[in-house]
């Protein structure tokens, strides 16, 4: 059987027109006057995948490769010889095989989302060194004055009475991270954030809406529970995996810190990692015998104030599902 085809020696663009034979498991490559051009076993030759709109080739040990010109010919040929496509390329060619294999990417992607990036990111969180954290907290709390957060106008008494009474609440901790409380008025309203550095931002806003000292100890409690267990860090590098992956590897989180403001303003924490940091502070609370009662106000005061002006708080707007919490809150043991 003669297969028509131009062969191609790998070092010019000249083609020649031959025919292509298969003998004792051997391959005959003849010009068009019937010579002999060359001759190399089935086992060393490299057939190329199937496409619809282009030319199967044969690729010789050196480089040198055939065109086929006869598609037909050249099946019947793969045939007699018992060639077999690779298996990827087998599954490529087959309907359900490529559908099932779209489906498995998609699960693998789901189940990399919600299982693989968090625990990537948790890894990489408890890996990285604190001064890290100092630098993306420094810039953090910069971009932030520059574009949503004002100085306070919380009287200086004011403010050194609400550290002081947090500082006797943490006292009893025997592994309470590091922390500091900074006072900051709000251009959006009543807020509350923790950042990497340890730094928990207090505004005015909040500090009033409640008027209640106890709930304000709920707030930073809360947030104090969101340094312990790293939580913005770990968003962060949800956020910006990829360039994650290349600090771990390499150490270069510029990459991260170039995508900060975006994720901090658009940054919503997961029903689990609002459920942890109320079981820190509700912990806080029962060891200073407080009432569970002024931890669930924070939530049940900032709900009324989201019915009142029809509008959601800043402060709720990146904490999910209030009732259920207040709930668990009261409810706990």
């Amino acid at each position: 059987m003669l297969v028509n085809a131009f062969y191609f020696d790998g070092k010019t663009s000249r083609r020649h027109a031959v025919t292509l034979q298969v003998q004792d498991e051997v391959a005959h490559v003849q010009d068009e006057q019937g010579s002999s051009l060359r001759r190399c076993p089935l086992h060393q030759l490299k057939v190329s995948e199937r496409f619809s709109q282009a030319a199967r080739k044969v690729t010789f040990p050196d480089g040198a490769y055939l065109e086929i010109q006869d598609e037909h010919a050249f099946v019947a040929l793969l045939n007699r010889t018992h060639h077999r496509d690779s298996l990827v390329v087998r599954m490529q060619q087959n309907v359900r095989a490529s559908i099932a294999a779209m489906l498995a990417l998609i699960a693998l992607l789901v189940l990399s989302y919600f299982y693989v990036l968090p625990a990537a990111a948790q890894l990489i969180a408890d890996t990285l060194p604190a001064s890290v954290g100092q630098s993306i907290g420094k810039n953090t709390l910069e971009f932030l004055d520059r574009k949503v957060l004002a100085p306070t106008q919380l009287p200086p008494a004011r403010q050194e009475a609400i550290q002081t009474r947090f500082h006797m609440l943490t006292s009893v901790l025997p592994d309470a991270p590091p922390y500091q409380i900074v006072f900051r008025q709000s251009r959006i309203g009543a807020n509350a954030l923790a950042l990497p550095s340890g730094q928990i931002i207090l505004t005015d806003q909040i500090i009033n809406l409640l008027n209640d000292d106890d709930a304000v100890m709920g707030v930073l409690a809360h947030e104090l529970g969101h340094v312990q267990h790293r939580d913005l860090m770990r968003q962060l590098l949800q956020g910006s995996m990829i360039a994650a992956a290349t600090t771990l590897l390499w150490g270069d989180f510029s990459a991260v810190l170039a995508n900060i403001p975006t994720v901090i303003l658009n940054l919503k924490y997961s029903r689990d990692i609002e459920r942890d940091a109320d079981d820190y502070a509700l912990a806080l609370f029962k060891l200073n015998g407080m009432d569970r009662q002024k931890l669930a106000d924070v939530f049940i005061k900032l709900e009324r104030q989201e019915h009142g002006s029809g509008n959601v708080p800043p402060y709720l707007s990146t904490h999910p599902g209030n009732a259920e919490r207040i709930q668990r809150i009261l409810q706990a043991h």
